[in-house]
């Protein structure tokens, strides 16, 4: 690693070391915490798609399919706020990997890449699939749901492959799965560092007291003999 971006010499005792008890660690904890609650709030909607054998009623999904629009025909404002919570994680990240010590680089880098992997896994699944829904991409007089093919002109699905709708309901509901298990990725990643430095801390204090302690008996009359 160049050591234009990682700090050899800095370590958790440092003045500028960006620990756990720094801001930016509450700039990143925060928003992820935020998602983590919206992903709670949808699970009652994916548990039956997922997690049970039942069998899915058509009502169930088109209450499923209009809660889905509801959430993607809100005011721009929610999506703005969005955007503000994800840019304030970013924002977390690169203030703790500027001149980053080899514990940030460890534990803060880890946690960027599961970060970025959830904001991917948003972006291409979660964000495509309220748009198919929102443009009632199956009930389309030219959907098919016993074909599965792909639409090279259809500037709503790109030239992508079109599943059913309970298919793509499924693979939204994964994707807030998979989302909500890379989101706590980041909190495990975030409290490993803060147990690292509690851990540095308490050896520092050891070697404090070792060297701070006065010295034995023995030694004492040594030196005295000596003089």
């Amino acid at each position: 690693m160049p050591d234009k971006w990682v700090d050899w010499n800095k370590t958790t005792r440092s003045k500028d070391y960006r620990g756990s008890s720094s801001f930016a660690t509450f700039m990143i904890i925060g928003p992820t915490c935020f998602f983590l609650g919206i992903l709670f709030a949808m699970f009652p909607y994916d548990f039956p798609l997922l997690w049970t054998k039942d069998p899915i009623s058509s009502a169930y999904l088109d209450q499923l399919e209009v809660h889905l629009k509801f959430l993607h025909e809100s005011p721009p404002l929610i999506a703005r706020v969005l955007s503000i919570m994800v840019g304030v994680g970013f924002l977390g990240f690169f203030i703790k990997l500027f001149r980053a010590s080899e514990s940030n680089m460890l534990f803060d880098g880890a946690s960027l890449v599961l970060y970025l992997i959830g904001v991917g896994v948003y972006v291409a699944n979660i964000v495509k699939g309220l748009r198919m829904v929102s443009a009632g991409a199956w009930h389309r007089d030219d959907f098919d749901p016993s074909t599965v093919s792909a639409r090279p002109g259809d500037p709503l699905t790109g030239g992508e492959v079109v599943l059913g709708r309970e298919d793509s309901l499924k693979v939204m509901a994964a994707s807030n799965t998979i989302l909500a298990l890379v989101l706590v990725g980041v909190l495990v990643l975030q409290a490993g560092q803060w147990y690292a430095e509690r851990k540095d801390d308490e050896e520092y204090e050891k070697l404090e007291k070792m060297e701070k302690s006065p010295s034995s008996p023995t030694t004492e009359k040594s030196s005295k003999k000596k003089q």
